[in-house]
């Protein structure tokens, strides 16, 4: 009879967790589309994360969370990227265009973050991952710059909320970068729980600056929704991602971000009757032929322990 391999079961956990994370993520515009219909775009933000909050407050009765004045230097910094700057963009973003439209262009992650790492963890770039990098760019500009019918309710694409999704995904980068290597020295759920929770009081702060207090009286369907987009959406999603990356390299997980475009386009085509253009169907199939290609691709045992360090 053979043993079970205990590093092998630590990387399927691992996957399911961040196949998991990814399919949820792509139900956040859907859900964020609808509590949008009765707020502002920020006032829909804070609703969000003040629900993840709440599901996360259990994690703060473990004790303190064990970080030096370094540590809580680099937390505060991703906070402030990873949820008052990259949220607000991309909410703002979403309510200029469509949720398919914002979805699809979402799939260009899996490429910036091969980017990112060639740049920031000098990991080098072979023709196969500069020619995914160029097509992924052109399907997002024939998603931007394509036509597509406004949806059964109204919305219609724009290219203006398109960019503001990429530039998102930008800073989402910069996040990642930074919590993984929070993650190298910390529990996933101390570096999710207290960089949203940290990151929420900041967007508190700058919304009810900017926007004022976020309406009360609002439907049932809209807080169902809120409730949604904070507790599935963002508090079980980052946690299971980040736990997830302390199992597998982020280079073999990031083909589980895929899943968010897919998921999110269907949500709007098929529930919301959002029409995609013919140029931004194929726009979308060149972005996820790209992000597969490069995420899927194997490497060495030695690149995934490298990666994992």
């Amino acid at each position: 009879m053979q043993t079970p391999n205990p590093s092998r079961s630590r990387a399927a956990f691992g996957y399911a967790a961040c196949a998991l994370a990814g399919g949820l993520w792509g139900t956040g515009f859907f859900f964020g589309k609808i509590a949008m219909r009765e707020m502002s775009s920020a006032h829909m933000v804070l609703y969000r994360f003040l629900f993840a909050c709440l599901g996360l407050s259990p994690i703060l009765l473990r004790g303190r969370p064990g970080l030096d004045l370094r540590g809580w230097r680099i937390l505060l910094i991703a906070a402030f990227l990873g949820v008052p700057v990259q949220f607000l963009l991309q909410f703002a973003g979403l309510a200029r265009t469509t949720v398919s439209h914002a979805a699809l262009m979402v799939g260009t992650l899996p490429v910036v973050l091969a980017v990112g790492a060639s740049i920031f963890a000098h990991e080098r770039m072979d023709k196969v991952g500069w020619m995914a990098l160029a097509i992924s760019s052109i399907g997002a500009a024939f998603i931007a710059f394509g036509h597509s019918s406004p949806s059964a309710r109204g919305d219609a694409p724009g290219m203006i909320g398109d960019l503001m999704i990429v530039a998102s995904l930008m800073i989402s980068l910069v996040w990642l970068l930074i919590n993984q290597r929070l993650l190298r020295d910390h529990s996933p759920l101390i570096v999710t729980a207290y960089g949203l929770m940290t990151g929420t009081v900041m967007l508190a702060v700058w919304v009810f600056a900017v926007d004022g207090p976020p309406p009360l009286h609002v439907s049932l369907r809209a807080w169902l929704s809120l409730a949604a987009s904070g507790l599935l959406c963002t508090a079980s999603t980052t946690l299971l991602w980040n736990w997830g990356l302390t199992r597998v390299p982020a280079s073999r997980a990031g083909v589980f971000l895929n899943l968010e475009p897919m998921i999110g386009s269907l949500l709007g085509v098929t529930l919301l009757g959002e029409q995609l253009g013919h140029a931004a169907w194929l726009g979308g199939a060149m972005i996820l032929a790209a992000a597969i290609t490069l995420t899927s691709r194997h490497g060495s045992h030695a690149e995934d322990e490298h990666l994992l360090a």
